[in-house]
């Protein structure tokens, strides 16, 4: 098999008459940012100068910056301080870097289903895997829409189970009048260098809970260590080295610095296309949320209404991606339960943390467990090239594709 590629050797390949993510824009302070590293001799600490900045645009008390928006999610799981077993309800529409930190802590991961018509979680979807193993919710904010946070929020108040927001694809999206991001006790963000906000690689956790942050500091910079008199460092647990690199954090102050621009452009973006696609008959756009100002789009998806056409989801991608949507293709790899076989073979042969005890119940790891969320994803075609380079003559472009394969596979029963 290929291995997978990340970044902009995994857009290399791709061409069409819409403009590809690569090269990148770069903030303009990004050269005397990364020139300051250097003509200090390593001494500027550019990592605590973009957490300071990063913190203070959103309004939170803390931002821990980490090489990844995986090692980011993977510090806040290892700071959660549960133990092997516990479960943490977890969206099933989105990248294994959301799930990834929970395996490798021992938590067992329970996909809750999406609610009808989006690949986002509720609080409807949540409140039937709550059991007294349920440690936290894990929320994702896929596509850049925000999940319908008030009544998840309400839902772990009730429970006393916090909620945690994966921000990856929603950074500076709003949901009434609120960053996605600053409304659950912490959330991860990427920064990896296709993401809205997009350095050479780059993540962090933010929250407004001091001891979290402390520990979250401790677990995922300091590798657990302190320094024990006349002994030297002494590690108490397993800690890890995921401190965001200086070169990294220079690209991400400077990107921070023309965040809005790009947002708000994107935003604008991907709501003409969506009022395009939702005339055209048999396609649905992602719909976004009336509590929701502004729409970070990182991937733009629409779904396909059942028997509209004659080709399958693959297919009418396909079509869309010779027609000149460079990226364009099927979404079954975002549901967590199908793409992961080997949570699957654990729990059939009774691995740990799989086994009982520690977990309280055995699983299946299938789309079956998820069935709203399997036969939505299904039909949703998704791409993601969008950018801030979209003008007003590619949104349109974008849906006369749309439209032309619509009408060359559209069912007429």
């Amino acid at each position: 098999m290929e291995r997978v590629k990340y970044g902009a050797a995994a857009w290399a390949h791709l061409t069409g008459r819409l403009p590809n993510s690569f090269p990148r824009t770069v903030g303009p302070r990004a050269m005397e940012y990364l020139a300051e590293i250097v003509e200090t001799g390593l001494t500027v600490d550019m990592m605590g100068r973009f957490e300071r900045a990063f913190a203070e645009k959103l309004g939170v008390r803390h931002c821990i910056g980490t090489p990844g928006c995986t090692p980011a999610l993977a510090v806040l799981a290892a700071s959660l301080g549960g133990e092997a077993g516990d479960e943490i309800i977890v969206s099933p529409v989105t990248d294994y870097g959301t799930v990834q930190g929970l395996i490798r802590e021992n938590y067992i991961p329970v996909f809750a289903d999406t609610a009808p018509g989006t690949m986002n979680l509720s609080a409807e979807t949540i409140e039937p895997c709550i059991t007294d193993r349920t440690r936290a919710i894990l929320v994702v904010h896929k596509t850049g829409i925000v999940c319908d946070m008030d009544p998840i929020l309400a839902l772990g108040k009730k429970h006393g189970i916090p909620v945690f927001e994966d921000v990856c694809q929603a950074v500076f999206s709003t949901y009434k009048g609120r960053y996605a991001g600053t409304m659950g006790k912490a959330a991860g963000f990427s920064f990896d260098s296709e993401k809205t906000m997009g350095a050479d690689v780059g993540g962090c956790v933010v929250t407004d809970d001091d001891e979290l942050a402390e520990r979250m500091r401790f677990i995922g910079q300091s590798r657990a260590g302190v320094q024990k008199p006349h002994f030297g460092r002494l590690h108490t647990e397993a800690g890890y080295a995921y401190r965001m690199p200086q070169c990294t954090a220079a690209i991400c102050l400077a990107q921070l610095e023309i965040v809005d621009e790009n947002v708000a452009r994107r935003d604008l973006v991907a709501r003409d296309i969506s009022r395009r696609l939702a005339a055209i008959p048999g396609i649905v756009p992602e719909p976004i949320p009336d509590a929701q100002e502004v729409y970070s789009c990182w991937m733009l998806a629409f779904s396909l209404e059942p028997g509209a056409f004659t080709c399958t989801t693959e297919e009418f991608a396909s079509q869309c991606a010779e027609a000149g949507i460079p990226g364009a293709g099927a979404a079954a790899y975002y549901l967590m339960p199908d793409a992961l076989p080997f949570l699957d073979e654990w729990t059939e042969a009774g691995r740990f943390p799989y086994s009982t005890p520690p977990a309280s119940t055995k699983r299946r790891y299938t789309g079956v467990m998820c069935p709203t969320a399997r036969e939505y994803v299904s039909r949703v075609v998704r791409w993601s090239t969008i950018c801030e380079k979209y003008t007003d003559e590619h949104c349109a472009i974008a849906a006369e594709i749309v439209q032309v394969v619509a009408d060359a596979n559209r069912s007429r029963s």
